[in-house]
């Protein structure tokens, strides 16, 4: 019996990626454009849309062919509907609108946050597991109950994928291939955090603090100190 193989486009912040897999999770293709901005700079949704419409058919045509498939050979286009930067987007729904009429196959809308989920328990065969699920924009606690995930906890303030952007941006490290990927690299990721947590307990003498304030003083510290070093 042949199994179901979908492509899947994700086009949701500043990455552009094509995919293709078969219902048992064996990933079969998976190229991916990544739009970068100067060090100190985020993406607009706007100039991340036109990066996205430029790299989008190239990506299908490399995806395609890197699985030796052939458009007749896809069972259903999926697409990430959301969360994410509307303009962004909108590039990816329009191609699969696009796609499924040209190639005769249904559209699966996925939600963004749900995927990074389902991927997680594809990876590790988890059968119901309770998810500390961390992105750029989210930071929750999240479990299956009653038929959908569901949200039991979530921080109020900032997410750590934002807050690693954020000091990033401070420190005008390079955006490429990732914020993150280069705080690690200069040695300063859990640097920061040990500093962020010694700053909140200085500052609120005991009191219960705010997650946020706390890590951004750390962050704002250490990036002092990494400046006055480097103008030395």
């Amino acid at each position: 019996m042949k199994s179901l193989t979908a492509i899947g486009f994700e086009g949701s912040a500043n990455k552009i990626g094509v995919g293709i897999v078969t219902l048992d999770g064996t990933i079969l293709s998976n190229p991916r454009h990544t739009y970068i901005t100067p060090p100190g700079h985020g993406f607009l949704p706007r100039e991340t849309a036109h990066h996205h419409l430029q790299h989008l058919l190239p990506l299908v045509r490399s995806a395609l062919e890197e699985a030796a498939l052939t458009p007749a050979d896809i069972d259903c286009i999926c697409y990430t509907r959301g969360p994410g930067m509307g303009a962004p987007l909108q590039i990816c729904a329009f191609a699969v609108r696009v796609l499924s009429l040209l190639w005769r196959k249904p559209i699966v809308a996925v939600n963004h946050c749900v995927a990074h989920i389902e991927m997680g328990r594809a990876v590790t065969a988890a059968d119901d597991p309770v998810v500390l699920y961390v992105s750029g924009g989210n930071t929750q606690v999240i479990a299956y109950s009653e038929g959908r995930y569901r949200i039991f906890g979530e921080t109020i303030d900032i997410a750590v994928g934002n807050c690693l952007d954020r000091f990033a941006r401070v420190l005008t490290l390079s955006n490429d291939p990732s914020p993150g990927y280069n705080i690690e690299q200069l040695h300063l990721f859990y640097t920061y955090l040990r500093a962020a947590i010694s700053a909140t307990g200085r500052r609120f003498h005991g009191k219960q603090p705010s997650f946020k304030y706390g890590v951004w003083t750390g962050l704002v510290s250490l990036s002092d100190h990494h400046q006055n070093v480097n103008s030395n």
